[in-house]
Order: C-alpha cells, then structure tokens, then sequence
C-alpha cells in the first residue's frame, strides 16, 4: 500500500502525465505555425524555466515555499538547500541523458526536410556553429518568427528528455509533496497549472516530442518524492523530547 505522500506524488504524476500521453496517442506531428496566437504567450511562459529566468525563479519558489510553510530560520535555509539539490540535480541528470540518447529536436528534424541538413552532422558541430545554421537558414524564413528563430539559436541540444518539463513538473510536484498537505492547495494547483502550459508550449514551439515530456515527468516523481521524504524527516519532523525532573525539555 502507498503512503500519504506516494499517493500524492502518484496522482500529481497521473495528472501531468494526460497532456503528453494524449499527444502521443493522437500521433500528433509538430509543423511551424506562425499564426497560431498562443505561441508567443507560451514562448514568455517557457521562457520562466530557460537559463537565465530558471535561476530566478527557483529563487522566488524556494522563499514562497519557506513563506507559505511559516518556517523559521533554520529549517527554511534547510529546506532550500534541499529544494536547490533537488532541481540542480534534476537538471544534471538531464544533461547526462541527453548526451547518452542523443536524439534530434523536432525542429532539427524539421530543417533537414525543409534544408537538407544532415541532423547527425549538426550535432557533430559545436553548439556555437549549429546556432549559427540556424541563423542562417532561418532568415526570412516566413513560417518561423524571429523569436523562435532566436530561441532556437540558444536550445540546439539534444531532445530527449525535456529540462524545462522536468524543472517545472519536479517544482509542481514538490508542491503537491509539501504544500498540498498543509492546505496551500491555491499554489499547488498553480505550480501544476503552470508546469502542464510549460510542456505543452515544449511541443508546440517545436522543441520536443511527447516521450521526452513523459520521461521527465516520471524522473520528476522520483525526485519529488526523495526530496519530501528528507525534508519530512530533516525540516518537518517534530524534535524530540525528554523529561527531566518532570519537566518536558525539548533536547
């Protein structure tokens, strides 16, 4: 049987899950769509989880939760160092997937259709001069704004799994992991809403595949859950105490 916070971590796992799963069912396939309105909104959303925005808003995150949770002083600089492992950690893992799996974006793919650029010979090139092809090929290209031109300049990684996904899913379920229980339910809905609109703007801005946004749900639950569980026994646990001459000290 799974304990409170399992169950927790597990229904806000089954919930970001929905969106991708669906995608993939569908067997939807990206293609650019410059007139498509939401694109900018969810470009600015994404944009909270890119390098150097992310930083800021871990920051932001880390002192709501301390706010919202009423920690004192020391176990609130605990539980950021905690929640500062946990994403940095993530992301680490993520960075060390993508260079083993090495599987191409979709608007890489997309480019060698439209371009005839080898995708494994773009890859092969530093990150500088794949940038550069970018810029290049895109230019006046009518089907693709400046901006996601831009901001595909700075993301020629690899695609698999997707950080932005695993940044705000680990965020939203650390959320339903500490928050949910101690009735912040508005902020844990919040961090959920916000974490599906940064996958989903991942797959139509032409970064990801839906499998990547699934992965990097599944490893956010992980972490998640490891992360609850140490601050449960080193933030949130009650000291123990002692009797002495029939008085009860705290140790």
């Amino acid at each position: 049987m799974l304990n409170g916070l399992a169950k927790r971590i597990s229904v806000g796992v089954l919930l970001l899950l929905v969106m991708p799963v669906f995608v993939w069912f569908i067997d939807w396939t990206w293609t650019p769509d410059e007139d498509n309105p939401i694109l900018k909104p969810l470009f600015w959303m994404t944009e909270t989880a890119s390098s150097p925005w992310g930083a800021i808003t871990s920051a932001v995150l880390a002192l709501w939760f301390v706010w919202r949770l009423r920690l004192a002083f020391k176990p609130g600089v605990l539980l950021i160092a905690i929640l500062a492992v946990t994403i940095v950690g993530g992301q680490g893992i993520k960075s060390a997937i993508k260079e083993t799996i090495e599987e191409s974006r979709p608007f890489v793919l997309w480019m060698e259709n439209e371009y005839q650029i080898d995708d494994n010979a773009f890859y092969a090139l530093p990150r500088k001069e794949r940038a550069r092809i970018v810029e290049q090929h895109l230019k006046g290209e009518e089907r693709v704004p400046p901006w996601l031109s831009k901001h595909w300049e700075r993301e020629t990684g690899y695609s698999f799994p997707s950080g932005h996904t695993l940044f705000t899913a680990t965020w939203a379920l650390l959320g339903i992991g500490m928050l949910w229980p101690r009735r912040r339910y508005v902020s844990a809905v919040v961090l959920m809403a916000w974490a599906v609109t940064v996958a989903g703007s991942r797959l139509l801005l032409g970064m990801h595949w839906p499998e990547d946004l699934m992965v990097s749900v599944l490893l956010s639950g992980l972490l998640a859950f490891l992360a609850c569980k140490i601050a449960r026994f080193w933030v949130f646990s009650p000291k123990p105490a002692i009797v002495i001459v029939g008085k009860k000290c705290e140790e």
